[in-house]
């Protein structure tokens, strides 16, 4: 989707962002730099990044639904999402099209309005139904190739971030967010 001859040009990805109404989040990878951790007890680790997580929480004060669907399943993941206000997690599924449709079985959605983020194969089936399918950098190549565009910043690295805010600035929505951050204090 994304080669020389058919990449979608910046006013395009614009009109596609401004339709978002879902963002849907893969974790290793996209919200993780994708390394697995384990502790010599066997507990699993995951490192996440601040920017991420604040950009979370302003696109969703804006109306912009944030959900995971992920892989694995981690305790670590679930307690994220409860800190960032996402409601909407599926864990352990491979196929992650069913898993969408499981978590919008009792509401309306068109897939146009839909965002996803991913960086390897299972993303494909997702990502290949979505209005707006994003990879980060280091996506496999079959998953790049398919994106409406790749973010800048790496996964884990504030990837997540970057679109964030690409979606926000998209839907005019970015200045009211930023600006409790600039107000000056009264005192």
């Amino acid at each position: 989707m994304n080669d020389a001859t058919t990449a979608p040009s910046d006013q395009e990805i614009h009109k596609k962002l401004s339709r978002v109404r879902h963002l849907i989040l893969d974790v290793d990878g996209v919200l993780t730099d994708g390394r697995l951790y384990f502790d010599n007890h066997g507990n699993e680790l995951k490192t996440f990044h601040t920017l991420d997580g604040h950009g979370i929480k302003m696109l969703q004060k804006s109306g912009v639904a944030v959900a995971i669907i992920t892989g694995r399943r981690s305790n670590v993941v679930e307690k994220r999402a409860h800190d960032l206000g996402i409601t909407r997690l599926i864990q352990g599924r491979e196929d992650k099209y069913s898993a969408f449709l499981e978590l919008f079985a009792n509401e309306p959605y068109d897939l146009e309005n839909i965002a996803y983020m991913g960086d390897d194969y299972p993303d494909l089936q997702l990502m290949t139904r979505v209005g707006c399918p994003i990879a980060v950098p280091d996506a496999a190549p079959p998953v790049a190739e398919r994106a409406l565009f790749t973010t800048k910043r790496s996964g884990g690295l504030g990837a997540v971030r970057e679109v964030c805010d690409r979606i926000m600035q998209a839907q005019g929505t970015f200045e009211a967010a930023l600006a409790p951050y600039l107000a000056k204090s009264s005192s």
